[in-house]
């Protein structure tokens, strides 16, 4: 099967450091790659995954500071895309609802994987093209959009990640410092607890003043440190060492990544219950969905119960790339049965 998957134009795959998105196209495309399938990655030009890549912007361009000249790079890029694609592709997988207009103008199936929480205007948007195959990230987001679509957790490949049972006395938040990933409300929950915080994540113009106001200054460098952006070495470092990750989030959060790579590392998670957070952790046994800052807490006392092994193999068997992959190959195949009954010749490409 010939593939073009479709990134917007502002962070490498995979990422250098922030960049979810990112990171799940690059282990989806190797993933497929692995498999004998062909698969071409539009994404900027700095990008690393292992398969061809093709770009129309050489470098990453992120943060966003113009929001106006991003959207027309996103839309540059993605209409281009699009045009090279559909001249060897057999399915387009997209990854942005930019992508959609030029689906008019294609006669390959289109694969639109969703990441983002339900939103009324982008859910009556969707319902204009219902043609597009739509995946879901998340049972939790899937029943809130209003539109048909298939569920696919993300998935990791798990020798990435590096397994530790032997843990330091320290909690650790990983994650964009803004409101609705509650970085504050982890720093309360350590301190209750009695352990260090660690905290690593960008700092985005658009919450800078988050940061000043309820994150800056109750980083005192002891108790409370923070130690910006974390890329993969880091990452592993941080999460592997830590006695648990604290997901105290404030939004209907449609996946949530840093779950699964936490516990890939044997270390489980204490987490509010928003959005996927249920499907993702397994009360008890990977670690506790809390009814609050108080209760996250209470909890850490009790993390020395879970078995850094349990999450570890959690990960391995619900979230893993060869499962990933062998989701979105049934959507592949579907989406080109169900092209192949309006012309045969396209089905027969595959």
């Amino acid at each position: 099967m010939r593939i073009g998957i479709i990134t917007p134009p502002f962070i490498s795959v995979p990422p250098t450091r922030y960049g979810g998105t990112e990171l799940f196209v690059a282990h989806l495309a190797e993933g497929l790659q692995d498999r004998g399938h062909e698969v071409t990655v539009y994404a900027t030009g700095d990008s690393r995954v292992r398969c061809r890549v093709k770009s129309r912007y050489a470098e990453s361009q992120w943060p966003i500071r113009d929001p106006v000249a991003a959207q027309l790079r996103n839309h540059d890029h993605t209409g281009w895309a699009m045009a090279d694609a559909v001249r060897s592709a057999d399915i387009l997988h997209v990854n942005d609802c930019v992508a959609l207009p030029f689906t008019l103008l294609v006669d390959q199936p289109v694969v639109l994987t969703l990441h983002h929480p339900n939103e009324p205007v982008l859910a009556e948007f969707y319902a204009k093209y219902p043609a597009v195959h739509y995946v879901a990230i998340s049972a939790f987001q899937a029943t809130r959009m209003g539109i048909e679509a298939t569920v696919v957790y993300h998935g990791i490949d798990t020798s990435e990640y590096a397994f530790s049972a032997a843990k330091q006395d320290y909690l650790v938040f990983l994650g964009r410092m803004a409101p609705c990933k509650g970085a504050h409300l982890a720093i309360q929950a350590a301190r209750r607890s009695g352990l260090r915080l660690i905290l690593a994540g960008e700092i985005q113009p658009t919450f800078r003043d988050y940061w000043e106001r309820d994150v800056r200054p109750l980083v005192d460098g002891d108790r409370v440190q923070y130690v910006g952006e974390a890329d993969k070495r880091l990452k592993n470092a941080l999460l592997g060492q830590a006695r648990a990750l604290l997901f105290p989030i404030q939004w209907d959060e449609p996946f949530g990544l840093v779950m699964i790579e936490a516990m890939a590392c044997g270390t489980p998670v204490l987490a509010l219950p928003g959005g996927s957070v249920p499907e993702i952790v397994r009360d008890g046994v990977t670690g506790w969905i809390c009814r609050d800052v108080a209760d996250m807490a209470d909890r850490v006392p009790s993390l020395g119960a879970l078995d850094p092994a349990s999450c570890r193999s959690w990960v391995e068997e619900r979230f893993s790339c060869a499962r990933m992959v062998d989701g979105y190959l049934d959507v592949y195949e579907h989406a080109l049965r169900r092209a192949g009954s309006r012309g045969p010749e396209l089905a027969a490409t595959a």
